[in-house]
């Protein structure tokens, strides 16, 4: 209860303050106008932009509806086809979502990194912390394709990559998800480091797969087994939980991009590097010829767009 008040006190509390500072700018604007003052205009204006990106991100946080949208989120990244490249690229998404949390004010965990041998990973974890964490990220669950000359290739020739974000809610304590033990197969090994004294010594990694369904989850991030053991059934917990949702809306939603192959033609998002730099959403028709910064994680107006569109409006 003391959660959904200060989740309550907090939306209320951004209405009342953007309806307070329009107040005042349009005050102050009339006084500029009346006095001629064309600097204390030329910031005002800037003031009014400044608070368009706060309406635009209290809208979008209206539009989310899913009883889980508040939750903290788990994102899972596989490369697909494209070799080095797409192991890249998967890199690549890794940070993007990483620094689209950040600017997000989330609190974001790398639980689990599986890196390439010659470049990128091959496979990571995301454990991101923040109200409505879920709600904002799970717009970018699916394939997402990159267009570029590969660094990769020595004759300097376009490449396409592909790569999958998988985006899941962790689950509150209350949803009871029943798990049985001799369902399980948990495997432990040896934590993946840099060398020298960061490497872990112990076997304190923990592998489970859930052998009705084959899921599997991973965590190495913590140097005591007990707690990767603990954050990793988290993660099973929440893919389970995902898992029947899914089932549930087959019927009425269609959302199968995340279980097609990581191949062309399944993309929910494009990044072309080359010949011409552009970010389209395949769902939404929105585009963005600010590449940088889309991968630097300016990611709200896609995630507005994927809202709206899931909202109906």
């Amino acid at each position: 209860m003391l959660k959904e008040r200060a989740s309550l006190e907090t939306e209320v509390t951004s209405y009342e303050r953007i309806e307070r500072e329009l107040s005042d700018i349009v005050e102050l604007l009339d006084l500029a106008q009346a006095e001629g003052d064309s600097d204390m205009e030329a910031e005002l204006k800037r003031s009014i932009e400044a608070l368009s990106r706060r309406v635009e991100e209290v809208e979008t946080s209206r539009l989310l509806c899913d009883p889980m949208d508040g939750n903290n989120a788990y994102i899972q990244f596989a490369p697909g086809a494209g070799g080095v490249d797409s192991a890249d690229w998967a890199q690549m998404l890794l940070r993007m979502i990483t620094r689209y949390a950040e600017r997000q004010g989330f609190d974001a965990e790398l639980i689990d990194l599986l890196e390439n041998e010659e470049a990128g990973i091959k496979s990571a974890t995301l454990h991101v912390k923040g109200e409505n964490a879920f709600g904002l990220l799970r717009s970018e669950r699916g394939i997402h394709r990159l267009v570029r000359i590969s660094p990769f290739d020595s004759a300097a020739r376009r490449h396409t990559a592909f790569a999958a974000i998988d985006v899941v809610p962790e689950i509150d304590d209350d949803v009871v998800i029943d798990i049985k033990e001799e369902d399980l197969r948990i495997d432990t090994y040896r934590a993946g480091g840099k060398g020298g004294q960061h490497v872990n010594k112990t076997d304190s990694a923990v592998r489970i797969t859930h052998m009705p369904t084959g899921i599997v989850v991973q965590c190495q991030n913590e140097r005591s087994q007990h707690k990767n053991r603990h954050e990793a059934m988290k993660m099973l917990k929440a893919k389970l939980y995902e898992r029947e949702m899914a089932q549930r809306r087959r019927d009425v939603d269609e959302r199968n991009a995340d279980k097609k192959e990581i191949a062309w033609g399944s993309q929910i998002r494009s990044y072309v590097l080359a010949p011409y730099r552009l970010v389209k959403d395949v769902r939404t028709g929105v585009e963005v010829g600010n590449v940088d910064a889309v991968l630097d994680g300016e990611l709200s107006e896609f995630v507005r767009a994927f809202l709206m569109a899931a909202a109906g409006n």
